[in-house]
């Protein structure tokens, strides 16, 4: 392999979260269980949302949409790594790779988008109710979530054409269990300016922007709670978006783990680890979040659950 032709790049080595062999069997296990949980999770969430008329508004419109960017978010990564445990090869294509790191960017870019979404959707419901169904109309939940599609796709087209300049020398091991895109640009031989200033400028947008809307959106939100006068106006306020909270409490504070152990430890198993965190646990509690705290999708689930029965 010449080092400075990336065209020659075949494939990459994933060396996974463990090398240990005995280690294999469990991480199968475990990581398949969760991703099923996960999956199906999810699609629960997007069934009962769809066949209960009740659910048919723009909050829980946009809490299918997170549902099946969580599937298919947890579905970029999670196959390819059981399968290279399950059949002890370790390496993905260089297409392959840029793949995996294009979809990846793109569904948790929009992870964020729609959390921020959701915030706005709370704020303009608690602080003017009465103006709720006119502001959160069809048109603008779809050009919202339009919108997140687009801006997610582009800054992943971004990435990958970044990605497609850079040389590749004989060290294609990656310390991780998927295309991570830190890992693969330290990979490179050639120049990498551009893409690291790429993905800090990424951060920005889509981590810091849409988390401030959130702040922002939340401390209005508390501040209209407070002047309700009525413990129980207080908590039926409140309980409309705590389920909402929890999970991005959950989802920047995984994200933050990530960050700060890839920027404070040189052991990258460690940072792949926390990764696990993000790109698994995080979507897999998602779905039980929203459930367990939320009575309209309970009641949803119970009646979809109860459809399966009559059916069968």
């Amino acid at each position: 392999m010449e080092p400075g032709n990336h065209t020659e790049v075949l494939e990459f080595i994933l060396l996974g979260l463990s090398e240990v062999e005995e280690l294999q069997s469990l991480l199968l296990g475990l990581f398949l269980s969760m991703y099923l949980v996960t999956f199906i999770g999810n699609l629960l969430i997007i069934l009962a949302t769809i066949t209960s008329s009740h659910l048919h508004t723009p909050m829980y419109f946009f809490l299918a949409n997170f549902s099946f960017v969580d599937i298919c978010f947890t579905s970029t990564t999670i196959p390819k790594m059981l399968l290279n445990i399950h059949t002890h090869n370790k390496t993905i294509t260089y297409q392959g790779c840029l793949s995996q790191m294009y979809f990846f960017i793109l569904f948790a870019e929009l992870d964020s988008f729609l959390l921020s979404i959701m915030a706005y959707d709370r704020f303009v419901a608690i602080c003017y109710p009465l103006h709720y169904t006119v502001i959160m109309n069809p048109r603008l939940c779809v050009l919202l979530l339009l919108l997140s599609w687009i801006l997610s796709g582009l800054d992943s087209l971004v990435h990958g054409l970044l990605l497609l300049q850079l040389s590749f020398c004989t060290n294609l091991e990656i310390p991780h269990f998927f295309c991570e895109i830190n890992q693969v640009i330290q990979l490179a031989c050639s120049d990498t300016l551009l893409s690291v200033i790429e993905m800090y400028f990424t951060t920005v947008v889509v981590a810091i922007i849409p988390l401030t809307g959130i702040i922002f959106s939340y401390s209005r939100i508390v501040s209209s709670i407070l002047r309700i006068t009525s413990a129980r106006g207080k908590y039926e306020a409140f309980s409309t978006c705590g389920s909402h909270l929890s999970v991005v409490s959950l989802f920047y504070g995984t994200g933050l783990g990530v960050y700060l152990s890839s920027a404070t430890t040189q052991n990258s198993r460690a940072s792949a680890i926390a990764s696990g965190m993000y790109t698994i646990v995080t979507p897999m509690l998602n779905p039980f979040i929203y459930s367990l705290r939320n009575k309209d999708i309970k009641g949803a689930l119970k009646s979809l659950v109860g459809i399966v029965i009559l059916n069968e």
